[in-house]
């Protein structure tokens, strides 16, 4: 099973040192990210295609509230014919808190992140929008799958 990791993640590497894309049509934005979790969005520019979005969320209802931060690298691909269109993909980490409000009791826990989504940046308006999903692999306090939490970014570009 280690030998396969290693091997997902030389091709993942690869994949991402060798694309070749345009740059995105902005090179930061902040504002919000609206899903399961709530919270607030930042994109900054770090090469040609590619941005780090860092992402603080959190949720609540009447048994349980989390926070979490989640910092993911993307990589930007143009749709052909759909100006300020992207799509994008990439990978980061995630490190949070739970409160369990019933029993008074909270863990932290530490998550690996997937990320694939569409990016609109509107010509002419400093407006982004985006959307996405963003699949995680809890490794913290236990070992487990969360399919993902589908998210509508509103983002303010600079």
């Amino acid at each position: 099973m280690k030998k396969l990791f290693t091997i997902l993640g030389c091709i993942a590497l690869f994949a991402l040192t060798t694309t070749s894309v345009q740059a995105q049509d902005y090179k930061n934005a902040i504002g919000g990210r609206f899903g399961s979790y709530n919270g607030v969005s930042f994109k900054t520019g770090l090469n040609k295609g590619a941005m780090l979005e860092l992402i603080g969320n959190f949720r609540s209802n009447s048994g349980f509230s989390w926070v979490q931060l989640t910092g993911l690298y993307e990589v930007y691909n143009p749709i052909k014919g759909a100006d300020g269109l992207n799509w994008y993909y990439g990978g980061g980490a995630s490190v949070g808190s739970v409160k369990n409000k019933v029993i008074d009791e909270s863990d932290i826990y530490l998550g690996l992140n997937g990320v694939l989504g569409l990016d609109y940046k509107f010509k002419g308006a400093p407006i982004n929008l985006s959307l996405d999903w963003i699949p995680t692999l809890r490794l913290t306090p236990d070992t487990d799958f969360y399919s993902g939490d589908v998210g509508l970014g509103v983002r303010f570009t600079f």
